[in-house]
């Protein structure tokens, strides 16, 4: 019996991974599958409520049979700053998609939270740029001069108030910790200068007053997430750090304050107590420093969220009582008349009422060649208009605009997590604990093994083991690809939903797709109404068919209702209206039973079909042309011819597919004559003619049965079922909402170049994290032996706890670089 239960306390995918595991092992459980977002375990189980309750005693998960009010968390408040309201997430996804409404530190791993672009325009500002201290929320005229007033500079990005701040913090550290290096270092001169001014004793204590601001100012923020990480055993990057960098420390300050109790392995000839505080302060600097450097590259990897940000105006010319007056964004209704001035951004998403003009629409679709709009025209927020002014009607504003909808999606899709990373984080879950002991392991066996002092060699050796150590690395190698990689193919037109479709778009073998609408223009025009009864002229037809397609909103509908206005052929009322899925419409008129729609609808309703007449049908069929039929009280009485051109590039991209190792198979509701003429045109692998919504989903299971990974493309409403249940659905951005919101990437172009690059740039990206992960698991594998001291019996070489924090802190910006790299890199 399939059970749901709710369960509290949950706050990442190591979580949801503990509770599935304890809720299979109790007896009388077959099955659990535990949903992170939705707080719910669907369990097919015998096992008593309170055998269930009892696996998770204890824990810091609770499972109840009612949803929480509130749901529990086994971590504490994150830090708090004086920072701006916002979405923030962990640039290492440790809790999944998860996001916090103030910036901190992440409770998992403890690195910065990272601030999501949002496309809010409330807090623009509007100064005269003759008179700065003037400053509006709104726009108007400056009471100074008359000047029109102009938006304000944006304050600087959170990123980089992080950065700015880190690098303050910096150069703090260097400040400190330069003079405390050359006091360590000056041994190494001869006839120590130093020494002709005062004993070391005395510099000791000027190096540890020097190491107090490093330790507990700048880079105190290390030690406080530490601590936390071991509170809540949450082990990173930070617990290494701490416990390296913290221990040299408080083993320099205790040989400070009582070096009697130190043998004498730990002190030098003149019976000083030897001092790490160069050590402890330079390791803690250079990770600060490699602090600075991710917030630097941070900044760079959500750039394509930023770049779509500044496409959003913040003023709009609104229309009222025959005035024009400027108004801002966030002012705009729907419903509102706004005129859009030549070379303009377009504010809202809407339809041009009056004028035309070419709008550039590349930062929306990818494509370079501007498109000619003219009235009814819909046009998207973000694009340029060109050299002609028109007046549009606002349709979406707000959140509800195209582009909002991407800046929405990208973000999503930035912040999930790809199935690949389950290996770095599985790897994760054991790296800390594994180093530690390792570097324990290395004290031990320096302690036994080593030369004299070899106190002193294990506990410097211990300590580098400690810092080089890279958690860090192996867990930014996933998301911060997925980041760039989301925000590249946003670039192009493609927007991806989720880290899991751009993955698996990688493994893609089979294609599923739709005719009208993705391999045709899916605008439909009607070449001709034939009448196939001396009853009935072609006018009548004309009549009776727009008449009866006046309720239905199909685009073969609508076509024959724009034939008849364009033959100024009014329409009749009808009664009795019914739409027959994938086979046409029914109605009637004066009292009559007509149907419009395929032979499969002829067939079903045992319509009397005239030979000659069907003959001539089956023609126009066999050129690639759609036709309708249309039948009065069970006899056929004519037909429509509908054209829809195929789209320019689909050969060439259904080609480029092909040359990829894809099989294209297209399945359209249309007639065998039509889909085979199509099919022969494009070279296609397969086709299959008739088809309704049912039958393209079947065939995407018995695809998937057959052990394909099957991709489909569709733009309409009877697309949304197998679009949702292939591994991937491809929904293009011309087609409806409930195909859109059912696929796991959406091309805003709507034509198949873009499953190219959707295929290309998937490619790029697992490429490119799997170098991350090569580098950092590498990094990690030869660091480790090398800090511990591997080298040392062959050719007397040590690194030394500084080096070790100079390799940690370059590694994981390297991956960021690496990852980067996907900005650059050519897609088509």
């Amino acid at each position: 019996m399939t059970k749901q239960y709710f369960i509290s306390g949950m706050t990442c995918s190591g979580c949801q991974a503990h509770v599935e595991k304890t809720l299979a092992q109790v007896e009388g459980v077959s099955s659990a599958t535990v949903d992170l977002t939705n707080k719910t375990a669907q369990l097919v189980t015998e096992a008593p409520f309170e055998a269930l309750e009892s696996a998770l005693k204890g824990s810091n998960y609770s499972i109840h049979k009612e949803a929480p009010s509130e749901s529990l968390t086994p971590l504490p408040p994150i830090k708090k700053k004086k920072t701006e309201k916002g979405t923030y997430y962990c640039p290492m996804h440790c809790e999944g998609d998860k996001t916090y409404n103030q910036s901190g530190d992440c409770p998992v791993c403890g690195m910065d939270l990272v601030k999501e672009a949002d496309n809010h325009s409330s807090s623009t500002k509007y100064t005269c740029p003759m008179h700065p201290e003037v400053v509006k929320d709104e726009p108007g005229s400056c009471p100074k001069c008359g000047m029109d007033l102009v938006p304000k500079e944006v304050d600087e990005s959170e990123e980089n108030k992080t950065y700015q701040k880190l690098l303050k913090k910096l150069w703090i550290s260097c400040v400190f910790t330069v003079p405390i290096f050359l006091i360590a270092m000056s041994d190494m001169i001869p006839n120590n200068p130093v020494l002709d001014l005062m004993p070391m004793k005395n510099w000791s204590w000027v190096q540890f007053a020097l190491s107090l601001p490093v330790v507990f100012y700048t880079c105190w923020m290390f030690f406080v997430r530490a601590y936390r990480s071991i509170l809540t055993w949450n082990l990173n990057m930070f617990t290494l750090i701490g416990i390296g960098a913290g221990v040299a420390w408080l083993f320099s300050v205790m040989g400070l304050l009582f070096p009697e109790v130190f043998p004498a392995q730990f002190k030098t000839a003149s019976g000083a107590v030897h001092m790490y505080f160069e050590a402890a302060t330079v390791i803690l600097t250079l990770v600060m420093l490699g602090q600075v450097l991710e917030a630097r590259a941070h900044s760079k990897t959500n750039s394509a969220v930023k770049e779509l940000l500044k496409l959003a105006p913040n003023t709009a010319t609104i229309i009222e009582d025959g005035k024009e007056r400027s108004i801002a964004i966030d002012e705009i209704k729907v419903g509102d008349l706004l005129r859009v001035k030549p070379g303009e951004k377009i504010p809202v998403d809407g339809m041009i009422t009056d004028g035309k003009s070419t709008i550039d629409e590349s930062m929306i679709s990818g494509e370079p060649i501007p498109v000619d709009k003219t009235v009814e025209d819909q046009v998207s927020s973000g694009t340029i208009n060109g050299q002609s002014s028109f007046v549009m009607k606002a349709e979406k504003v707000g959140a509800d605009t195209l582009l909002s909808q991407i800046i929405h999606m990208v973000n999503s899709a930035s912040r999930s997590k790809a199935p690949i990373q389950k290996l770095a984080d599985k790897i994760s879950g054991y790296f800390v604990p594994t180093v530690i002991g390792i570097a324990v392991l290395t004290f031990v066996i320096w302690i036994i093994f080593g030369p004299e002092p070899r106190l002193v060699y294990a506990f410097v050796n211990a300590i580098a083991v400690l810092i080089i150590a890279c958690p860090c690395a192996l867990g930014l190698a996933t998301p911060m690809s997925v980041m760039v990689g989301v925000g590249k193919g946003a670039e192009l037109g493609v927007l991806i939903k989720d880290a899991e479709s751009l993955e698996r778009m990688n493994q893609i073998d089979t294609l599923i797709i739709d005719k009208t609408g993705t391999v045709t223009e899916g605008k439909p025009s009607v070449e001709s109404i034939f009448a196939g009864s001396a009853d009935y002229s072609d006018q009548d037809i004309t009549q009776i068919v727009a008449s009866v397609n006046q309720q239905s909103e199909h685009p073969l509908a609508q076509a024959t209702l724009h034939y008849a206005e364009a033959q100024n052929i009014s329409t009749r009322e009808i009664q009795n209206f019914e739409s027959i899925t994938g086979m046409g419409v029914k109605a009637t008129l004066d009292e009559k039973t007509v149907w419009v729609g395929n032979d499969k609808l002829m067939e079903e309703q045992k319509i009397d079909c005239p030979e000659q007449l069907m003959s001539q049908a089956q023609e126009q069929q066999a050129k690639g042309k759609t036709v309708p039929f249309v039948a009065v009280d069970g006899l056929l009485i004519g037909y429509v011819v509908i054209s829809d051109a195929i789209k320019s590039n689909s050969h060439k991209a259904i080609q480029e597919l092909q040359k990829l190792g894809i099989e294209v198979i297209m399945m359209t509701g249309d007639n065998s004559y039509t889909a085979q003429a199509v099919a022969e045109e494009l070279g296609l692998d397969d086709y299959q003619a008739d088809c309704l919504p049912q039958d393209k989903q079947d065939k995407v299971k018995s695809l998937q049965e057959e052990g394909k990974t099957v991709a489909m493309a569709g733009d309409g409403i009877n697309d949304a079922p197998a679009l949702a249940l292939a591994d991937i659905g491809i929904a293009m951005g011309t087609g409806t909402d409930v195909a859109i919101e059912s696929a796991a990437i959406t091309l805003v172009k709507g034509d198949l170049h873009g499953i190219v690059k959707a295929k290309h740039l998937s490619q790029a990206v697992m490429s490119n994290i799997k170098q991350n992960l090569f580098f950092a698991l590498g990094y990690n594998t030869l660091g480790v032996p090398i800090a511990a001291g591997l080298l040392y019996p062959f050719f007397g070489l040590l690194l030394s706890p500084m080096l070790a924090a100079a390799a940690m802190s370059f590694s994981s910006v390297s991956v960021i670089g690496n990852a980067l790299r996907l900005r650059s890199r050519s897609i088509d």
